[in-house]
């Protein structure tokens, strides 16, 4: 059975690269403040190497560790999950995304307005989106008009209660802000659909009919290669939404982490023969903790993850690969709530023995190793191998 698995810890950043005080993050270290902080028991990353990455507390570097390790250097003009899950899939980008950090401006509301026939909007601001649903999904309620706002990342959000505005309509509503809104200045990277239950006081968002409208990578990134080459491709999570489903034969959506893990070890149970490159995404570490800055919460999720390594480790095939990578950093002890401009971690399970991969040039080295793995070759990074 031939697989390659790459899981990306969403906002596992390990280091502020030498670039952070061009973001306003001198100082970042997600993982390193995360067990300063909170002392999370890791075992499991630590047998695979993660202490000879970076000095972590708690976590010592394993004298025989069982995965490749090292990190990464972002050199795309970004740091957020497009910009950082295109470069792993060989495609860096020179100019960053638009952001809107003051809100949008009128008269982009004023064409959303319009083209997608609501009433009006509320919000219209930089914001947590539990908090802004918090604060305005009772006026949601009355008014019918849904909730927009952004973040620090190129992103348009549309929240809805699904009594008020059911998913379908939402869904449509946010695809005509990606096909006919947001162009041109405003051609932020996602039109992300933010679908909501519950009652005052105890609104709750439906993470698993959450849509993402992306804008689709300027070239032919790997999953597409792969594709042409007959590899079944799978995106567990926000993974194949980034890409705009291209290159992938199927996209598995999640409620949460644990329930990404089941989905990952179910598709390495069930591969067959056929060669398969699954690729998923953790999002709890970035969205639940990360924009929340609850550090605790933060080695809470890791630790969950940890218990799931032997189980990764054991169902992986006997020529099978394992990745376990980020696409940004997202420390919660700063005093930012944004993304944070870091080094990402690389631990590299299966293949040859275990050795330091230093510091890698660029996330495109993912791309390289993966292509390389499956027989193929691709104009960008240096495999691991």
């Amino acid at each position: 059975m031939t697989m390659f698995v790459t899981i990306v810890l969403d906002g596992v950043g390990i280091g502020a690269q030498p670039d952070a005080c061009l973001f306003g993050d001198e100082g970042s270290h997600t993982l390193g403040h995360v067990c300063a902080v909170a002392r999370p028991r890791l075992p499991h990353l630590a047998a695979l190497g993660v202490g000879h990455i970076a000095p972590l507390a708690g976590v010592p570097a394993s004298a025989l560790p069982l995965a490749s390790f090292g990190k990464m250097r972002q050199m795309s003009a970004g740091k957020d999950s497009t910009t950082g899950h295109w470069e792993l899939a060989g495609i860096a980008t020179a100019r960053p995304h638009p952001t809107f950090p003051a809100g949008f401006p009128p008269d982009l509301i004023e064409r959303f307005i319009r083209r997608t026939g609501v009433a009006g909007i509320l919000g219209n601001a930089p914001a947590s989106g539990t908090e802004i649903i918090a604060e305005l999904g009772e006026e949601h309620m009355r008014s019918g008009h849904p909730i927009v706002y952004t973040s620090a990342d190129s992103v348009f959000q549309i929240a809805a209660h699904v009594g008020i505005i059911d998913a379908a309509s939402l869904y449509s509503i946010a695809r005509i802000t990606r096909e006919e809104v947001c162009t041109g200045s405003a051609r932020v990277t996602r039109v992300i659909a933010r679908p909501f239950t519950g009652e005052k006081g105890a609104f709750r968002r439906l993470s698993a009919a959450r849509r993402d409208f992306s804008v689709p990578p300027p070239g032919r990134a790997l999953p597409e290669m792969l594709q042409a080459a007959g590899v079944r491709t799978v995106g567990v999570g926000k993974v194949a939404s980034l890409f705009c489903g291209r290159g992938f034969d199927r996209s598995v959506a999640t409620r949460s982490n644990s329930h990404a893990l089941g989905e990952i070890l179910r598709l390495m149970q069930q591969a067959g023969n056929v060669p398969t490159f699954v690729w998923a995404n953790l999002i709890e570490f970035d969205e639940l903790y990360g924009h929340r800055n609850d550090a605790h919460g933060f080695a809470r999720a890791l630790e969950a993850f940890d218990g799931c390594i032997p189980e990764l480790l054991g169902r992986l095939p006997p020529d099978g690969r394992l990745v376990i990578t980020a696409d940004h950093g997202n420390d919660p002890t700063m005093d930012s709530t944004d993304h944070s401009r870091e080094f990402v971690p690389v631990l590299y399970a299966g293949g040859e023995a275990a050795r330091d991969l230093g510091t890698r040039r660029s996330f495109a080295d993912h791309a390289a190793t993966v292509a390389g793995f499956f027989g193929l070759r691709i104009g960008c990074g240096t495999a691991f191998d």
